[in-house]
């Protein structure tokens, strides 16, 4: 009962107003001739609009594809330059390690040529002493000797002592040439590594250079896609101010109102009775977000329970999809700001709030299927800036 005296008020004012004339047996639009050329001709208006909306829509879709194909190749540039680095840098530390492995080798190779130099000078002492010095050599204690055995055994220490430093002096002679070959070969794989380097440098160059060309189409076509979001508000705009003509309206609101009143008095299910298909609830969020984004969270409340109480009126489609792209009803679907918002899922947390409420069947509007701006003549129930009916 209180729906109907609503909607019995809500005729009465709009008799007031001069928005509706009343008909034999049905409150319906009184037209004169003039006034269906302007209904016309508004109408014509807004298809052209809607038009220019969906080539619009259609340019949005075309960029919003390459911009996602960009970020594919942009993701797997991406993954190259990581693995560039990584091998960069693996490079770097092997070199760091030869370079560590030649002062290694540098400085025992150093050690070794001291040895060297300090065996073959105790070798020309020797040799001084044995065959240069006039008195007191190794020749003339050999002849002094006082008996042969004393003087074999001067010989034999003699003779070890020679060949101890011949020994010695062959073998730092032969390090020498291994520590110098060792030190070749690192030089060379240091030099090998060196090249790799360089190579994965250019490598690294090229990348970045990709990724950052990639980044910056991806810039473009994101500013693209905002020149065209901004040019489908503006389409969204005109359409509703050919909507708020006041002609127009008298026809659309007359509509609107039989809905309601057939809505009302027909049959509706009990929201247990509703099976909600995945994606459901963001597809809800985002278009509260985008119907009701700044308003007060009951407002948000309030638009997500009027699309529910379509999905539960027989009158209207029995899912949340049906019901939200149903033609000519939503103007964010129309003029593509629903898809940008579902693109980069914007709704707040405030409205997947609002949409898990509605869905649960909470409602702040009644049975309410239709919400507006206020506009003169029109009363319902009113939440932040929409009027419910």
């Amino acid at each position: 009962m209180k729906i109907w005296r609503k909607t019995a008020f809500l005729i009465c004012v709009l008799f007031l107003a001069g928005v509706l004339e009343p008909v034999p047996g049905l409150e319906a639009v009184h037209a004169t001739a003039s006034t269906r050329d302007k209904l016309d001709r508004t109408q014509r208006e807004k298809e052209n609009l809607e038009d220019e909306l969906d080539k619009t829509q259609d340019n949005l879709d075309n960029l919003e594809d390459k911009r996602d194909t960009l970020k594919k190749e942009l993701d797997y540039l991406n993954a190259q330059l990581s693995q560039v680095v990584a091998n960069l840098e693996e490079l770097e530390g092997q070199i760091r390690g030869k370079e560590a492995e030649i002062a290694e080798t540098m400085a025992a190779l150093d050690e070794a040529r001291e040895k060297e130099q300090w065996q073959y000078d105790s070798m020309v002492a020797v040799t001084r002493c044995l065959y240069e010095q006039q008195e007191d050599t190794y020749l003339t204690a050999l002849l002094t000797a006082g008996s042969f055995s004393e003087f074999l055994n001067l010989a034999e220490q003699i003779e070890k002592v020679v060949a101890y430093d011949q020994r010695m002096l062959e073998e730092y002679n032969e390090n020498k040439i291994l520590i110098q070959a060792h030190e070749d070969r690192l030089r060379t794989e240091k030099a090998e590594l060196e090249e790799l380097r360089m190579k994965a440098e250019a490598e690294k160059d090229k990348v970045s250079g990709m990724v950052n060309e990639t980044a910056s189409a991806i810039t473009k076509y994101g500013n693209q896609i905002s020149s065209a979001e901004k040019k489908a508000l503006e389409y969204e705009a005109e359409i509703r101010k050919k909507e708020e003509d006041l002609e127009y309206l008298k026809k659309k609101l007359a509509e609107e109102i039989a809905m309601s009143q057939a809505a009302a008095s027909g049959t509706w299910r009990d929201i247990s009775e509703v099976s909600f298909a995945e994606g459901d609830r963001r597809l809800l969020a985002n278009l509260i977000y985008c119907e009701a984004g700044g308003e007060p969270y009951a407002g948000q409340v309030a638009v997500g329970s009027v699309v529910i109480n379509r999905v539960l009126s027989s009158k209207f489609p029995d899912t949340v999809v049906g019901v939200i792209y149903q033609s000519g009803q939503f103007s964010p679907v129309a003029s593509g700001r629903l898809d940008i918002a579902l693109a980069s899922d914007k709704a707040t947390e405030s409205c997947y709030r609002a949409a898990d409420e509605a869905m649960a069947g909470v409602t702040n509007v009644g049975t309410c299927v239709f919400f507006r701006t206020p506009i003169e003549g029109l009363s319902g129930i009113n939440i932040g800036g929409h009027v419910f009916y």
